[in-house]
């Protein structure tokens, strides 16, 4: 399968493979008309001398490794570079404020919810702690969509060569996966260092980022949110500790929330697959000097198809969840933050940038095909006031007990059901408790059991 685009098409072709290691390698040698920037812009990475520098470094890369897949290393490195750049040392008069407003966010917390305290300190993080700390979770999260992107590139590749050919292109299809692999990754590094300047929390986008039992907030991204407020920092600073200590006392004390939340996300994020015929039409009316139309196509989302029956249950169920948590924070935190003169307006400040979410957050949501931000917040908060003035905090927070006394869909939409059940009114006995009441109604229980 010659290639007519070469200059100099006197060497003999051999192998498939070899072939495109060469195109390649020339490329990243700037032996080609290619502008690096152009494919920079088609993996949605921005105009940056230095990341665009990076990106045909880790390609040179790819070519000379013998693994396959994603290379989260360099996800990383991508993301602490962003992180860094922008990044500010808080003073230490800054540090001070948040470490004491973390403290009374504490007291405060103990006369709201029943819900116990951390065992650990809170900490406060630079951008570059944030995407360290967090990466593990961005990892688990793209790593579905990741895969199935090198892996589909390979199928193209396999699909595009002609029959004769198949069975001499392992290498190829190596290759192209760990160049798929690299892209994806620069990508994701790219979101990920810029939600650390986006951020205020360790719990801010709402899913457990950090490890069991750890508060954060970042010093520099706090004193941002709050520049623009028409409010004294200090209260900035107390509500922001309250929700961010809120946050990471439930996932301490429902200890298999944790577990129970990233096991939906992970498989909503199993289902998600890249629609290979749109993928290879894509490569097929490529043109390197107008690279807007892959770009668009792999920012946007449109390489996943539509969400299926079943991804649309699991995303349902994964949406209430994150719902019931944010709503709960919500309702402890207003309770917590009464002495606040302005925490209401700061509270609705932080609901509307939630609803909405930042620019990395959405770059996010197009990149892997899952939205964080729950649809049904207002409602689940609305819910958690009803239950908490009708029944008190502590058998609010009961419920965080064990997965089956959570709160459902249909609950949020009728928190009256939810009244009566904990307060045990005109709750129906299932079969075995009408069995057993049956059974000790029964004269015939006075005689000794077989």
């Amino acid at each position: 399968m010659p290639d007519d685009s070469r200059e100099e098409p006197d060497d003999e072709f051999e192998e498939p493979d070899s072939e495109l290691g060469n195109l390649l390698r020339e490329f990243l040698a700037g032996n080609t008309d290619i502008d690096p920037a152009q494919l920079a812009s088609a993996a949605g990475l921005p105009n940056d001398p230095e990341l665009i520098g990076r990106l045909m470094e880790q390609l040179q890369s790819a070519l000379q490794t013998s693994g396959e897949g994603v290379n989260w290393t360099l996800a990383l490195e991508q993301a602490k570079t962003i992180a860094s750049r922008s990044s500010v040392v808080s003073l230490p008069a800054e540090r001070s404020q948040l470490e004491q407003a973390f403290h009374v966010a504490s007291l405060w917390l103990d006369e709201a919810t029943y819900v116990s305290a951390l065992s650990t300190e809170p900490r406060l993080m630079s951008r570059t702690e944030w995407v360290t700390a967090t990466m593990p979770v961005w990892q688990q999260l793209a790593e579905p969509v990741a895969t199935s992107i090198s892996n589909s590139l390979a199928q193209v590749l396999q699909d595009q060569a002609p029959e004769e050919m198949s069975g001499m292109l392992g290498d190829a299809s190596k290759l192209m996966k760990n160049v798929g692999g690299t892209l994806f990754a620069m990508q994701l590094g790219q979101v990920v260092g810029q939600l650390s300047t986006e951020v205020v929390s360790g719990g801010d986008i709402g899913i457990p980022l950090l490890d069991d039992q750890q508060a954060a907030l970042i010093p520099q991204n706090v004193l941002a949110f709050g520049t623009d407020l028409d409010i004294p920092l200090d209260q900035v600073h107390l509500y922001l500790a309250v929700r961010e200590l809120a946050h990471a006392r439930l996932f301490r004390h429902a200890k298999w929330l944790r577990l129970q939340l990233m096991s939906s996300i992970t498989e909503f994020a199993r289902g998600i697959h890249i629609d290979t015929d749109r993928l290879e039409q894509l490569a097929e009316q490529f043109d390197p000097s107008n690279p807007e139309e892959l770009r668009e196509a792999m920012t946007s989302g449109a390489l996943i198809p539509p969400k299926s029956e079943d991804q649309l249950v699991a995303l349902s169920r994964l949406e209430t969840m994150l719902a019931l948590i944010e709503g709960w924070v919500d309702v402890v935190t207003a309770e917590a933050t009464t002495r606040l003169p302005k925490g209401d307006a700061i509270a609705e400040t932080v609901k509307r940038r939630r609803a909405s979410g930042g620019p990395a957050e959405s770059a996010f949501s197009t990149l892997v095909g899952l939205e964080l931000r729950p649809r049904r917040l207002r409602e689940a908060a609305a819910m958690w006031r009803t239950v908490t003035d009708a029944v008190g905090a502590e058998k609010r927070d009961a419920l965080w007990a064990q997965p089956d006394l959570m709160p459902t869909s249909d609950d949020i939409d009728f928190p009256e059901a939810l009244i009566a059940r904990i307060n045990g009114e005109n709750a129906a006995p299932d079969d075995i408790d009408q069995a057993i009441e049956d059974l000790l109604n029964d004269d015939s229980t006075d005689r000794p059991h077989e």
